[in-house]
């Protein structure tokens, strides 16, 4: 285990009812949400940008204290974070930069953290069909004016991400004023993966409240950094996942896996998949994995 650089993670995640992430509006009350263009299709996606936030949310509701932005001290620079990846996880795992002005004492310096959590977009298998939920706002009536009248783009399917973590690079590095324990170590990431296990977007919930944690994960623990189930996690008929474009990626990257686990939800997904188990029992098991690592 000791070999090993990178954890990867692709999860599948069904939707029956939501709007996750807005776009910007293409008409003044239709409020749209973001998708791609695959052909003639558009499908509709989560950034990368907001499985971040999702996941920094959630590390907080597990009790873990979060970085807070603070304003660029050089005119027009972006706002940043504390830049303390030593006391602050989401410093540390998903890096940060920052620029500080000169001062008397000092020159003007740029710092910065790479990420050591990599993110792809939450996309969606099933192109967008045109659903829109209309509403109205009435509190505009009590207030002596007309109603007013909007749209919400919706969709129902199935999301596939995928994650990456840079095991050797947690806790550690020039960023740090000394490298953290072992322990400490494997704290974050086990924390980490209890984020990824609950995680749940923020946005537009008050009216669409959606799960979009795994219900669906293929991870391994490799002794390269590369996301080796990206594009290898299909699903055919909505609901019957390509085993065999699995396991011959298994096949394929056997030198470089360490271990690897497959976890379903019973009962979403047709089909079977040789040697999967539940969805708890493959995060226990990527727990194992990281104990082992910085034991």
């Amino acid at each position: 285990m000791k070999e090993a650089k990178a954890i990867t993670v692709t999860y599948l995640t069904p939707v029956s009812f939501a709007s996750l992430n807005g776009s910007d509006k293409e008409a003044d009350n239709i409020s749209s949400i973001k998708k791609i263009a695959m052909g003639v299709d558009e499908y509709p996606y989560v950034s990368a940008q907001a499985v971040r936030r999702a996941l920094r949310n959630q590390l907080e509701v597990l009790g873990w204290p979060l970085s807070e932005g603070v304003a660029a001290t050089i005119k027009k620079g972006a706002a940043t974070t504390q830049q303390d990846p030593d006391n602050y996880i989401d410093d540390d795992l998903f890096g940060y930069m920052g620029t500080e002005s000169a001062t008397e004492d000092a020159k003007g310096k740029a710092t910065r953290r790479t990420s050591v959590v990599r993110v792809s977009p939450l996309i969606a298998l099933t192109p967008y069909l045109g659903d829109l939920d209309f509403g109205t706002n009435y509190m505009a009536v009590d207030a002596g004016g007309n109603p007013n009248i909007f749209e919400t783009e919706i969709h129902s399917g199935l999301y596939r991400g995928t994650i990456l973590i840079e095991l050797d690079r947690v806790g550690c590095g020039r960023e740090f004023d000394k490298d953290l324990t072992p322990e400490e170590r494997a704290n974050r990431v086990k924390a980490f993966f209890a984020a990824l296990k609950n995680l749940w977007a923020s946005g537009r919930q008050s009216r669409f409240l959606a799960d979009i944690s795994p219900k669906f994960v293929a991870a391994a623990i490799l002794k390269t950094k590369n996301p080796i189930f990206l594009e290898s996690v299909r699903v055919e008929d909505n609901s019957v996942i390509n085993a065999a474009m699995i396991q011959e990626t298994l096949d394929d990257y056997r030198p470089e896996i360490v271990a690897s686990v497959i976890g379903v939800r019973t009962g979403i997904f047709n089909g079977e998949i040789e040697g999967a188990v539940t969805i708890g029992d493959a995060f226990a098991t990527m727990t194992a994995w990281v104990d082992e690592y910085y034991g």
